[in-house]
């Protein structure tokens, strides 16, 4: 296949895997990936020819940066000795000891090899840590170190892993040379990075001064500062990579946002610009490993000397080697910090044993893209030209190892904790992965409200808001908005009932629709009979009528009870090309007739509700407000559009109605500040309400720039 036609049907697998992952959300995304890309193998017989120097540039450079980038300061900072040991200390460890195992379960697999893929499976997925490590609410101080090494064992467990494989390909080793070795393209790739970032730096600094502050130019320049960092620190100086873009993004952490202050957006469109990047890189890595894994499994069926099934035990047992010396190392470090200080606040707490806290910190060590990257570019040969030593074997075993950590944490998830919430990887978090929680307790021991019905309160406020402000020359722009939020208020209240109350509030809407749909006929009746319309306008409003009434019956129990802005958006446009279809197909205008129609029909409808409200035999408690609401300001916003409307007045209600949409986003704002100074959500929850907020406010003015 064409590197292009490669690249396009990657593209499309990866949306598509997360529109299945909407759908099925029990399942990681990332195994799903690996289910396409198996199938496009087997199915389309699609082949990647992967070369190791530009994989490593194109996956691990951007992964490592973006994780350097966001490397937390004050928590991990606090922990660095327990960080840095279990980054540094336990991925070496790792490599030997679950090399000198896999030698003894695998004896045609040579040392170095063994050690290359014992060394490649040490790196952990960090979103996938803090996911199973914050639902399994393990002590803050094993939370912090789980989350804190896994932003860092990604460049210590690939050194290991370069170096094991270059000396298979060599075929030479030496302890002194290895340990020279590794202190020089350690340290001058940590000097590298650091000088190169610094570099980059001084040179946006001096550009920024000299008025090129453009955001895409900038966002730009960010994105290809890993490829940069990582090509000069390989090619010119012949030290890690690796370890340059980590040092590289840590320093553009922690120096490299001055110019943010002053350009807000360029903090926004280059943080949703890194999101497109991970999400896209570490999708396709996955749907390569998928796509891979016949070639592996073909050529492990075909070993005379290992089977099938003993390489699915193979990698079953390799995890739980690795697990097994992940446990005992957090579990033996626990309990020397414990004899040192028994001060620290999480060898303490009574909620979890400490052997409990080992178990689980050792199962939240989910393989994820780093690994699947590094093993994928094994060589095909070695020096002398003759194939990898057991290249197919490690590529099934390391598959094997992903896959199940995913699964174990998939299972045991729902098992450790009361959130039900899906495992977050790399491929989906797209958010900041501090923000997984779902309603935990605030220090008063109060639950906090969750983010649907924050939202639901928030937006309740703007509608009151533009109640407040509407006014007889603003009313169609007022109705319109409000009718906006309320399809959203709509859909997250029947998000937050039960089955039963939920049925039994499309229910009573049915019955309300049915009693404004008697009013509509009676009113299309009655313009008919005091001959105000035409015969033809008559029967195409009763048609439509009877069209709505049909759709309702159909419909009620599935889109029209969650109110979907497209099922509206739809219903509107094809209203309007039946109009222009009248217009062009009769000899007279009726446009006029058909406004009339609207607006009796609306003004009869709230009457019979009114009506219908106000008979003894009805129990007005029963029916639920938002329902009501909703359903009269639809009619009123009906009346409103009903009415001729010249340019002039077009261009005011644009004015109006970004006007009432400002005082409505000012009073979501203020409800976000309410809830969080009584205590109902947490800084976090609040920024990222906000934050949709700004969004919405963002969107608002590139409209008006637009116009």
């Amino acid at each position: 296949m064409h590197i292009l036609e490669a690249v396009i049907l990657l593209m499309t697998l990866v949306v598509f895997s997360n529109v299945v992952d909407h759908f099925v959300p029990s399942v990681p995304v990332s195994l799903i990936q690996v289910v396409l890309g198996l199938g496009a193998a087997l199915i389309m017989h699609v082949s990647i020819p992967l070369e190791t120097d530009w994989f490593l540039l194109l996956f691990i450079a951007p992964l490592l940066f973006n994780d350097g980038r966001r490397f937390p300061k004050q928590e991990l900072w606090k922990l660095r000795g327990p960080i840095l040991a279990n980054a540094i200390v336990l991925v070496f460890l790792t490599t030997i000891l679950g090399g000198l195992m896999f030698h003894l379960i695998i004896p045609t697999m040579p040392f170095s090899v063994s050690f290359a893929l014992a060394a490649i499976l040490s790196p952990t997925d960090p979103v996938a840590v803090q996911s199973i490590s914050k639902r399994a609410k393990l002590p803050e101080g094993i939370l912090h170190i789980v989350s804190g090494e896994s932003l860092i064992n990604d460049a210590s467990g690939l050194i290991a892993f370069k170096y094991a494989i270059a000396a298979t390909v060599t075929g030479v080793f030496s302890i002194k040379a290895a340990t020279l070795d590794f202190i020089y393209i350690s340290i001058m790739g940590f000097i590298s990075g650091l000088v190169i970032m610094a570099l980059i730096l001084l040179i946006e600094n001096w550009l920024y001064r000299q008025g090129i502050n453009d955001v895409i130019f900038s966002t730009v320049l960010q994105v290809t500062t890993p490829f940069v960092v990582y090509l000069v620190t390989e090619e010119f100086f012949h030290a890690s990579g690796v370890i340059a873009v980590v040092a590289a993004g840590i320093i553009f952490h922690f120096y490299g946002t001055a110019p943010d202050r002053s350009q807000p957006e360029l903090k926004l469109v280059s943080e949703k610009t890194w999101d497109i990047i991970i999400y896209t890189l570490n999708g396709i890595v996955f749907l390569i490993l998928g796509i891979e894994l016949p070639l592996a499994t073909t050529n492990v069926i075909q070993n005379n000397q290992i089977n099938t099934f003993g390489a699915l035990g193979i990698s079953l047992l390799a995890w739980f080697i690795l697990l097994a010396i992940r446990v005992i190392w957090i579990y033996a470090y626990q309990a020397v910090s414990s004899i040192r200080s028994r001060k620290l606040k999480y060898l303490k707490t009574k909620q979890m044993p400490t052997f409990k806290a080992a178990l689980l910190a050792g199962l939240s060590g989910v393989r994820g893209a780093v690994t699947m990257a590094g093993v994928l570019s094994i060589p095909m040969v070695v020096e002398d030209g003759s194939p990898f030593p057991s290249r197919s074997l490690a590529l099934f075993v390391a598959a094997g190892v992903i896959i199940i950590s995913l699964v174990v944490a998939t299972i045991t998830l729902p098992l450790i904790s009361e959130d039900k919430a899906p495992l977050l990887t790399r491929a989906n978090s797209g958010d900041d992965p501090d923000e997984i929680d779902g309603t935990p307790a605030n220090d008063e021991g109060t639950t906090y409200i969750s983010e649907d019905e924050a939202r639901v309160y928030i937006m309740k406020l703007a509608v009151q808001r533009i109640e407040e402000e509407r006014r007889p020359n603003n009313q169609k722009e007022a109705f319109d908005l409000i009718l906006d939020y309320q399809f959203l208020i709509r859909r997250l209240e029947l998000k937050l009932q039960d089955k039963k109350d939920m049925d039994s509030i499309i229910s009573d809407e049915l019955a309300l629709r049915r009693v404004a749909l008697r009013g509509e006929r009676a009113a299309v009746q009655k313009l008919y009979d005091d001959q105000k319309i035409s015969k033809q306008a008559f029967l195409i409003a009763t048609a439509k009528l009877q069209r709505l009434e049909n759709q309702m019956i159909r419909s009620i129990g599935h889109k029209v009870r969650l109110g979907h802005g497209t099922a509206r958006n739809f219903a509107k446009l094809r209203n309007r090309i039946s109009l222009w279809i009248i217009r062009h197909k009769t000899d007279e205008d009726i446009s006029d007739e058909l406004a009339l129609i609207q607006r009796e029909q609306a003004k009869a409808a709230i009457s019979s509700l009114s009506d219908y409200f106000a008979r003894d035999d009805i129990d007005n408690q029963r029916f639920d407000s938002q329902s009501v609401y909703h359903l009269i300001v639809r009619y009123r916003n009906q009346i409103e559009l009903a009415k001729d409307h010249s340019k002039k007045q077009i261009k005011d209600q644009a004015m109006n109605y970004q006007s009432l949409r400002i005082k409505a986003l000012a009073a979501e704002r203020e409800g976000v500040q309410v809830l969080l100074e009584q205590g109902n959500i947490d800084w976090s929850m609040a920024a990222h309400l906000r934050q949709y907020i700004n969004y919405s406010e963002t969107v608002l003015i590139m409209d008006y720039q637009n116009q």
